[in-house]
């Protein structure tokens, strides 16, 4: 069974380094870009290990860590904490609050992972499971927000593959509690028929799981798709966080 790993830290940097150091293994890497945000995320998918930076805005990760340990239903979920301090009155004070392990930035995956293992198990993926585990090329979590960005060649090719992880991703978000996709064409050179038909596709599929699309992309794009009818009425925005924060 696949695990659920929750990144909460406000760099994207270290949010990459976590999803790329857990890439290898069945699990999904949910991300958050503070406490805030993560204790949401936390609620809807009760994940089997969080990732919790302690230095973020809005909420850090030591009150976003007691708040976890006030619930019931998220008090047990493990936590690896990153720190930028090695002191041992920082450590101490984590340690006390029951984290599993911790880990001082900066920090390679390998160390991540290390400290993982001890906590979960992780199953590594088999070189065919790698190979048909095509959804990443095109799809990432935001928070609470599902992002799916087009390559800048939508080639026949693309679009089987898309097809192809369309619904299982559907499947998987609905199981999450994940009920909002944004629909990043900003790399798309030109909308032609056969993009816009990629697009009602991927749109209807969503609406009618449930799950409410917004699409991203270049002013040219927007006015492109107000010329057919399907797309006209699609919530429309020129980057993705307009479109994460219009939800």
């Amino acid at each position: 069974m696949s695990l659920n790993v929750l990144a909460v830290d406000d760099s994207k940097t270290i949010r990459m380094i976590v999803k790329k150091a857990f890439s290898p293994y069945d699990c999904e890497v949910i991300e958050a870009e503070n406490g805030v945000e993560g204790l949401a995320v936390a609620a809807k998918i009760k994940p089997d290990l969080i990732v919790l930076d302690i230095t973020m805005p809005v909420m850090n990760g030591i009150e976003m860590l007691g708040k976890l340990r006030e619930q019931p239903d998220l008090k047990n979920i493990p936590v690896i904490m990153l720190t930028a301090e090695s002191g041992k009155d920082n450590v101490m004070r984590i340690v006390k609050m029951g984290v599993k392990d911790y880990i001082v930035k900066p920090f390679k995956g390998e160390q991540l992972i290390e400290r993982a293992q001890s906590v979960v198990n992780l199953v590594q993926k088999t070189q065919a499971e790698a190979k048909e585990d095509s959804s990443g090329k095109y799809f990432s979590l935001d928070g609470d927000v599902q992002i799916l960005a087009l390559p800048d060649n939508i080639s026949r090719a693309v679009n089987v593959e898309l097809e192809g992880v369309l619904q299982p991703k559907i499947k998987d978000m609905k199981g999450s509690g994940i009920n909002k996709t944004i629909l990043d064409i900003s790399k798309v050179p030109a909308i032609n028929v056969s993009l816009v038909k990629l697009i009602i596709l991927i749109v209807k599929s969503c609406e009618k799981a449930g799950i409410r699309v917004h699409i991203a992309g270049s002013p040219g794009a927007k006015e492109s798709l107000k010329g057919f009818a399907e797309t006209v009425d699609i919530p429309f925005y020129n980057s993705t966080q307009e479109a994460k924060v219009a939800f």
